[in-house]
């Protein structure tokens, strides 16, 4: 995997909270910020609500433990008329020693709606009379 045609989308210092009952980092945490970078990603290519609609291949190759920095990288790999498919991968900087070791990957594909959750061409200038908050 090579990281140098990635972006740099987030970064996350792991807690004891985050950690599983065998003292590792619980999946699911490093998931969350799988599909929050994706989000991220597919936001570059435009303004409109973004829902996942698939998680392919995860793979965890090493586990993460507390203490451990997560950098989480993403790059697009394809796109459709309201769909973003980004790559991403996690890598962990260890606590002690500051070693860097790739720790997951995955693809994950993001779909532009409307307010109705319709699919929406992400080409197209959002309408932003459609957002409660604005």
């Amino acid at each position: 995997m090579n990281l140098s045609d990635q972006a740099l989308t987030l970064r996350h210092v792991t807690h004891p909270e985050d950690a599983n009952h065998q003292g590792t980092i619980f999946g699911g945490k490093i998931l969350s910020l799988i599909d929050e970078a994706a989000y991220l990603e597919a936001r570059k290519h435009g303004l409109h609500r973004w829902v996942t609609i698939l998680f392919d291949r995860v793979e965890f190759k090493a586990p993460v433990f507390t203490g451990d920095v997560l950098t989480v990288f993403t790059k697009t790999a394809a796109t459709g008329r309201s769909s973003v498919t980004v790559s991403v991968i996690v890598e962990a900087e260890r606590y002690l020693g500051g070693e860097k070791v790739i720790v997951t990957h995955a693809t994950v594909k993001m779909v532009s709606v409307n307010h109705a959750g319709h699919s929406v061409d992400f080409r197209t200038k959002p309408d932003i009379s459609e957002h409660p908050h604005v």
